[in-house]
């Protein structure tokens, strides 16, 4: 993920340079992001709009979504489509998964997939 803050405009300018600090840092590896425009629960306060966002991330070959941590609005959407999009590449031979590689691993099947509201059950235990 590339994140940057929708009411602070800054954030917003140093994204194309975030990303090629970290396509230098995965050399030769391709890396899949997804641009994040965050706290879209604060649209009164925009200081870039989504079709700049759009744009770069158009520009840049990325995808891009709005979030927000505070209402949850497509935290776990942004997930699934960056796993998905992964995982598309990795079937079509376009990404290779490397032995001693760290990040995404094939042939894991989980057993169930839970959704974050049943990740998120209080408990009632004390410490």
């Amino acid at each position: 993920f590339l994140v940057f803050d929708i009411t602070n405009r800054r954030s917003f300018e140093h994204v194309k340079d975030w990303l090629e600090e970290a396509k230098m840092h995965v050399q030769p590896f391709r890396i899949v992001f997804l641009l994040v425009g965050h706290k879209c629960d604060l649209a009164s306060r925009r200081q870039v709009t989504r079709e700049e966002a759009e744009n770069l991330s158009a520009d840049c070959g990325m995808k891009y979504i709005e979030t927000s941590a505070k209402d949850a609005t497509n935290v776990e959407e942004s997930f699934t489509i960056l796993t998905r999009d992964i995982y598309e590449l990795i079937k079509r031979g376009e990404i290779c998964i490397q032995d001693g590689w760290e990040g995404v691993k094939s042939g894991f099947v989980p057993n169930t997939v839970h959704s974050s509201e049943e990740a998120v059950k209080p408990r009632k235990e004390c410490f």
